[in-house]
């Protein structure tokens, strides 16, 4: 998992310091890195979300009788995490249209 977070930093930092070697005009506009920051919030929030039910599914088979009280706070957080994943799309797309 780590490999795969190192990864994407290091693909993002060649795609947004590396403009003149892959891009055809020399000046980047913002929104050409829009879809880049709609990917990584979707990665983002999907590693979120998994880690939460990880995590919620250890304690549960840890503890049984302790599902109710592990069950509510897992959907609040996962909630919490996806409306960020939201948030941010809808900013990746409001700068792609400026």
């Amino acid at each position: 998992m780590a490999i795969v977070i190192r990864s994407l930093v290091v693909l993002a930092l060649v795609l947004a310091f590396g403009d003149s070697a892959f891009a055809q005009e020399a000046a980047a506009k913002p929104s050409s890195y829009a879809g880049l920051g709609m990917g990584l919030s979707l990665v983002g929030a999907g590693l979120g979300i998994g880690l939460i039910g990880f995590a919620a599914l250890s304690g549960i088979a840890r503890q049984p009788e302790a599902a109710d009280k592990i069950q509510g706070p897992m959907v609040l957080l996962a909630a919490l995490v996806e409306g960020a994943a939201i948030i941010s799309l809808v900013l990746c797309l409001v700068i792609s249209l400026l």
